[in-house]
């Protein structure tokens, strides 16, 4: 959408057009303007539009800053109407005016031809929501005044919550190149930054936009990169169990401003800035890991490890010998030459043990030991490696109660004690639920492709009303089966999109344990295998249907192992 993309659009026109500046010299004419009026558009741009146009109005509109539509205007041997507007700058100013116009002298070809402002508009707005890369522009002062369909899909970020924000308010990881451009007056081309709340990875170019010579903005054309960027992946199981991982999240990140949420996110804010142990109590779903990438991300390690681990799935010799190491020849299948544990993969920085209930008492015994001394010794070694680790341990069930059942240590306990943070449950702070839902929303527009700009209020009221037992989680879950299942071109979710979802899940106590990407990849694979069969394993058509491109459908093919020779099928 750079100068030359516009003057080509204006230029297929068939409406004339003039633009003339403060001045009153012409500062564009498109080639009908010049077939209407008989000049040389050369000679005319930087001509008074007095001595060009022969009973024009223009200098007049850019006097009063009042419109004129539909107005007739006499040449020497044409009869044209036009219409014409002021253009007013960021300030309010009247800087220069706008003709549109077209011959009726013909009035036969006037019926065939007549188009009026409004469908001028609607055409350009067309043609740049039919771009597929997102499409964004700010005015001078870097503020957003326009996007288009894309930006959302890629962002995950609706035209209302962006449009008269700052253009760093969809910057993830980096910094606005619009803002960039507006110190600098010059093009950035081929950036890389992370956009929106998943941190989708992009590659940006943003030109300036001059109008006779002054700055008025920037546009910028965001390609989305994301879906080249996995070369490989890990098994499911070892992805979900054993992570190493920088810490994506902040305090930003995590909606909430009721009383509970602030309670609990100011303690976490306080104790960022220590070395201090922390343990994050809450149910399942309710944001411990999110809240422990944000402790991390405040403090004085953010630039150093943030390695996750859960304690639940991996058995006792395994999550022994991941935490601490081993040795060459520590057990039978040990690989040459050892194997740093994940603490001193983690050392200067930071290292989180969810579900550390989970830790048999053996394994809860060394740790306890490297808390106090501060030191490991990898199995089957004799040496001690000095660590500096800051620990932030999670829990979904009462450390208390199996203290006092002999499942878990005491001493740990108290180590690990040194600062509680409670994360209350979704049902505990339901005025929440429209930000929190908010966030969910941009996130899964980025993940589904969808352009969901809104909740209906009658969703959220029924929101409000449940018991939430999988808390956040369950939320996600629920707002993305209703995504997928809303028409490509809906854009707000309503009571009828959640109905089934929400009845089943009414039915349930509680969600299945898991991650949501587990969940829904499930039924991702489901709806794309049903649209194969209905389209006869056409991947052209069945991309259509499902509005997505024929590379992200063998991508998803491949990623749940869908063939067109399968037998289930």
């Amino acid at each position: 959408m750079e100068r030359e993309l516009f003057e080509k659009i204006l230029n297929s026109l068939i409406e004339g057009i003039i633009v003339v500046d403060s001045d009153e010299t012409i500062a564009f004419i498109n080639d009908e303007a010049v077939d209407i009026l008989g000049v040389d558009g050369e000679e005319a741009v930087g001509a008074p539009v007095r001595e060009t146009i022969p009973n024009t109005r223009l200098h007049i509109v850019l006097k009063t800053g009042k419109t004129e539509l539909n107005r007739i205007q006499y040449l020497e041997e044409k009869t044209i109407v036009t219409s014409r507007f002021p253009i007013v700058n960021a300030k309010g100013e009247v800087h220069a005016a706008m003709a549109v116009f077209r011959d009726i002298t013909n009035v036969e070809r006037m019926a065939e031809e007549v188009i009026n402002h409004k469908e001028m508009e609607a055409l350009l707005t067309s043609i740049i929501d039919a771009i597929y890369d997102a499409i964004s522009v700010a005015d001078e002062k870097g503020k957003i005044v326009l996007v288009n369909k894309a930006y959302t899909r890629i962002t995950g970020m609706s035209p209302d919550y962006v449009v008269g924000k700052m253009a760093t308010v969809d910057i993830a990881e980096g910094s606005s190149l619009h803002l960039e451009v507006a110190r600098t007056r010059k093009p950035i081309y081929n950036a890389r930054l992370k956009v929106g709340p998943n941190r989708k990875e992009v590659v940006v170019n943003v030109t300036p936009l001059f109008v006779k010579g002054q700055f008025q903005g920037s546009v910028g054309v965001i390609h989305d990169i994301s879906e080249i960027e996995r070369l490989a992946r890990e098994l499911e199981d070892t992805r979900r169990l054993l992570r190493y991982v920088k810490a994506k999240y902040t305090f930003d990140d995590i909606a909430g401003s009721s009383k509970l949420m602030q309670v609990a996110i100011d303690q976490a804010r306080k104790v960022s800035t220590t070395r201090a142990t922390v343990l994050l109590n809450g149910q399942s779903g309710t944001g411990k890991e999110l809240f422990a990438h944000a402790i991390h991300n405040s403090s004085d390690r953010k630039d150093a490890s943030f390695i996750s681990v859960n304690c639940a799935a991996l058995p006792e010799s395994l999550l022994e010998s991941e935490l601490f190491g081993y040795v060459e020849g520590a057990f039978t299948g040990a690989r040459r030459g050892g194997k740093k544990g994940l603490l001193q993969e983690a050392d200067k920085g930071t290292v989180f043990l969810d579900e550390v209930a989970k830790m048999s008492l053996s394994v809860q015994s060394k740790f306890l030991k490297f808390l106090q001394d501060k030191e490991i010794k990898p199995v089957g070694g004799n040496e001690t490696v000095k660590l500096d680790v800051r620990v932030i341990a999670a829990t979904n069930v009462s450390l208390e109660k199996l203290v006092a059942e002999g499942n878990f240590l005491p001493d740990l306990y108290y180590r690990l004690n040194v600062v509680p943070i409670v994360i209350p449950a979704l049902k505990e702070h339901p005025e929440d639920i429209p930000e929190v839902a908010r966030l969910i929303v941009m996130r899964l527009n980025q993940e589904y492709g969808r352009v969901v700009t809104a909740i209906d209020p009658a969703v959220i009221s029924i929101f409000k009303k449940h018991d939430w037992p999988g808390n956040v989680r369950e939320l996600e879950n629920v707002i993305g089966r209703a995504m997928i299942s809303m028409e490509l071109d809906e854009k707000v979710i309503k009571v009828t999109h959640i109905k089934g979802v929400f009845e089943n899940h009414e039915k349930r106590s509680q969600l299945p344990e898991g991650k949501l990407s587990v969940l829904m990849d499930g039924y991702e694979r489901e709806v794309i295998k049903a649209v194969l069969d209905k389209c006869s394993w056409n991947k052209t058509k069945a991309s259509n249907e499902l509005g997505i491109s024929i590379r992200s459908l063998y991508y998803k093919l491949e990623k749940h192992g869908l063939t067109d020779n399968q037998t289930d099928r």
